[in-house]
Order: structure tokens, then sequence, then C-alpha cells
């Protein structure tokens, strides 16, 4: 537990700690946000029956931002 609290007390690892946690906390919100102009009950069909596929493994790994079609889910798919 020293070790762990240790990392607070060096503040170069500290600020990239926080910033971490930010952005993951920034990306989950982003995530419940639609993209405008979707369906959101046609594209929950859509998954329901993608069940299985690569999409679903993509839904997976994005958090289900796919199956929400959100804002966030354009930009990280193509690093995934």
């Amino acid at each position: 537990m020293s070790a762990l609290a240790g990392i607070f007390k060096i503040e170069d690892l500290r600020k990239k700690i926080i910033f971490t946690l930010t952005m993951i906390a920034v990306y989950r919100l982003g995530v419940h946000i639609p993209t405008p102009g979707v369906d959101g009950q046609a594209l929950q069909k859509v998954f329901e029956s993608m069940q299985g596929t690569i999409f679903g493994f993509f839904n997976m790994f994005s958090g289900g931002a796919l199956e929400r079609f959100s804002i966030f889910a354009l930009g990280i798919m193509p690093y995934i």
C-alpha cells in the first residue's frame, strides 16, 4: 500500500494519472450523448440482430458506445 500511496507524491506522475482518469471520465460521459438525426430505436433493433457478430465484438470494446451511436463512438472505432 505504501507504494501505491507513493505514486501520488511524485508530481509529474500524479498529473499524468489525473489526466488519464479525467479523459476516461470525459469519454464515459460522452458515450451518453447521442448523435443527432439517428433513430435510436431502429439502431437498437439492428444491434439486437447482430449479437455474436463482429459488430457486437466492436460494441463490446467500445463500452456500448456503438449501440448508442454516440458522438465519441465515431472517433474511437478506427483505433480499435
